[in-house]
């Protein structure tokens, strides 16, 4: 079995029930529920495709097939994956991306600050994507927040977002998954540091974003983005819709980009 790369917050257990979604009583499909049923094909399989570890922790409840009684499911999967591409928010304004807003090949990654996961592919493959294909144009790359482990993932979340509106977010970014940094915790104390860290030049600015109205809706906004999809653990990613489960070899993500590239370009 590979390595678990990801944290979750549900200790690593199926919290899920034996109620199978998307069937009615008759044992027939709902249509409701086709849609969502379409979607987790389509992660289940990408992931397996790229040979990540099991996508099982950070996708929506079973299903017991993959094809439901309209056709063939080739082409739900297609559908799937074109809902998960639209994910892409290609805001060239966007504080907390890096890239072209039009390159070929957009990363999302769902990540927690309290992740060690998400520090090792901060810390060990990230900066090698950014070096290879975010500088010459092929990669942007667009965080989302998804604060999962309780008060202090939340308040490291929003202060991320602060510090991004001075347009310090990679510099907080790079702190905040320094090694060690997350053991020192995030409280306002520790977060005030990271942001001088970062060269963030008004703190009292900082300070009344981080607690304001905007960053708890910027933070749920990605957090519900994130749920919606199916994730309960991180760092989950999804490269022009295909996801990745954990903090994979960077030879998977820099594989996951050259696929991508090269259907981009067709």
């Amino acid at each position: 079995m590979p390595e678990n790369t990801t944290h979750d917050n549900t200790g690593g257990k199926n919290t899920t029930g034996r109620n199978t979604p998307g069937r009615n009583s008759t044992g027939k499909n709902t249509p409701g529920k086709r849609r969502p049923l379409a979607i987790c094909a389509a992660v289940a399989l990408a992931a397996t495709l790229l040979g990540t570890v099991s996508y099982t922790a950070t996708r929506p409840e079973p299903r017991t097939s993959v094809v439901t009684e309209e056709g063939d499911s080739g082409q739900q999967l297609d559908d799937a994956t074109a809902e998960l591409v639209k994910l892409a928010r290609r805001d060239a304004d966007d504080a907390l991306a890096q890239g072209r807003a039009d390159a070929p090949v957009v990363l999302i990654e769902y990540a927690d600050f309290k992740c060690g996961y998400c520090g090792k592919f901060a810390r060990d493959t990230e900066p090698a994507l950014v070096k290879k294909y975010v500088d010459d144009g092929t990669l942007r790359i667009e965080w989302r927040n998804f604060p999962i482990f309780g008060a202090e993932s939340e308040a490291a979340a929003r202060a991320s977002w602060a510090a991004g509106q001075q347009g310090r977010f990679w510099q907080f970014h790079a702190a905040a998954y320094a090694e060690g940094a997350k053991e020192k915790g995030f409280g306002a104390a520790r977060l005030d540091a990271l942001a001088r860290e970062a060269g963030v030049k008004d703190l009292d600015r900082f300070r009344a974003d981080r607690d304001g109205s905007a960053a708890h809706a910027a933070v749920g906004k990605d957090r519900d983005e994130a749920y919606r999809l199916g994730a309960t653990s991180t760092p989950s990613f999804l490269v022009n819709g295909q996801p990745i489960a954990g903090a994979q070899p960077a030879a998977t993500f820099e594989q996951a980009v050259e696929t991508a590239k090269a259907q981009a370009a067709r």
